[in-house]
């Protein structure tokens, strides 16, 4: 047997041991994001009793020296569970919670954004506009050795044009994972709304929606962490990167709508224009907050090419891909529904793409908005 040799769930080898009884134990999967801001990390606790609720879930603690958040010296942080979840690979009782993190004095971890974005959500002002979101996860599928799954190894597929919900071994890659991805988010209890291929091979789509406030960001993070699980037991590795592939090929992004409920009354067409002007007069900090390198990432993405507006520019319109915020057709028909601003990138982290939107939109103010490093790229001055 090689020494790499490994069993995924599928094994029959290891389903005779997920086949044995628990007696009365539950298995939780602990799940938080590093430091990275990108990278997710999971561990596993044994609980005496099924948690009803996630506050049945106890706190608890891990080595943040060895996920870039702590010095050796004082490692420990706090994980607080904060969103459960059925567990799809270990089924029965057993769960898997995201976590938000607290440092050694209970204060949040410099990136536990979630924690920014539910004061801001939980707004009196904010939660009485009752703000719903969608958000379009776009993501690729790499071999081990860092290639696109399924391309040519020495070699590119052909353009652009065919790939995009595509049918047929030659159009896509993957699609086995995307499946399994798509049946573990409904197990689980995410909210995924559906699935389709991308324009690049070996890219795909899933969305999470429509969410209310925080769950949004709770939702979207957990899909990920479900399709990096999944992908695993494929031996296949998904890429965030907002564009994996350099040259003449779609990046990927995490175009996410938005609506509150003024927007999808009659006439509601008014308050989405009045959100288009707000979010165009706040672009440089939107752009700061879109990618977790605070513009770096999306200025390899947003150049104006491949169904992308400028990084430096903002624009909006109705059905056009190329503008910063589109408004769906069918929304400018109606008079009503949601805008999709088409600028975060696809390794964005949600709650800090939310909590910015509901910033402009809602509370027009930014004054307390948590900055974590100055802004790489050039940009313009916002026009407030």
């Amino acid at each position: 047997m090689a020494d790499n040799m490994t069993y995924s769930y599928k094994s029959a080898h290891l389903q005779h041991y997920m086949a044995l009884p628990q007696d009365g134990k539950v298995q939780v999967m602990y799940v938080w994001i590093d430091g990275s801001g990108v990278t997710m990390r999971a561990k596993t606790k044994t609980l005496d009793s099924v948690p009803k609720t996630v506050d049945d879930c106890p706190e608890w603690t891990y080595d943040g020296s060895s996920t870039e958040q702590a010095e050796g010296s004082n490692s420990d942080l706090y994980l607080k569970p904060r969103a459960m979840f059925k567990d799809p690979f270990r089924l029965g009782d057993n769960k898997i919670v995201l976590c938000d993190i607290y440092k050694y004095n209970r204060k949040p971890e410099d990136k536990n954004f979630r924690y920014y974005c539910n004061q801001v959500m939980t707004h009196p002002k904010v939660a009485a506009t009752h703000p719903w979101f969608g958000i379009e996860q776009e993501y690729t599928f790499l071999s081990p050795d860092g290639h696109p799954f399924g391309w040519p190894k020495l070699g590119y597929p052909g353009p652009q044009g065919p790939y995009y919900c595509g049918v047929g071994a030659d159009k896509v890659h993957g699609r086995a994972i995307v499946e399994a991805h798509y049946r573990a988010c409904l197990y689980a209890g995410v909210k995924i709304a559906g699935t389709n291929a991308e324009v690049m091979p070996a890219q795909w789509e899933f969305q999470v929606g429509p969410c209310e406030g925080i769950e949004a960001g709770d939702h979207l993070w957990m899909a990920r962490f479900l399709l990096h699980r999944v992908a695993e037991d494929f031996g296949v590795v998904v890429s965030l990167d907002p564009k994996p592939m350099a040259g003449d090929w779609n990046g990927a992004g995490a175009h996410t709508n938005f609506s509150t409920l003024q927007m999808r009354e009659e006439n509601g067409i008014v308050d989405i224009k009045e959100a288009v002007q707000k979010l165009g007069k706040r672009h440089s900090k939107h752009i700061f907050a879109y990618d977790p390198n605070q513009g770096r990432d999306n200025a390899r993405r947003l150049t104006g090419l491949h169904e992308t507006s400028s990084l430096h520019d903002f624009s909006s319109g109705v059905a056009n891909r190329a503008a910063s915020i589109r408004i769906p057709r069918h929304c400018g028909e109606a008079k009503k529904g949601y805008l999709e601003d088409r600028r975060p990138s696809s390794n964005c982290d949600p709650y800090r793409v939310t909590e910015a939107i509901v910033r402009s939109v809602v509370l027009d103010d930014w004054s307390d908005f948590f900055v974590h490093t100055d802004a790489i790229v050039p940009l313009p001055e916002d026009n407030e």
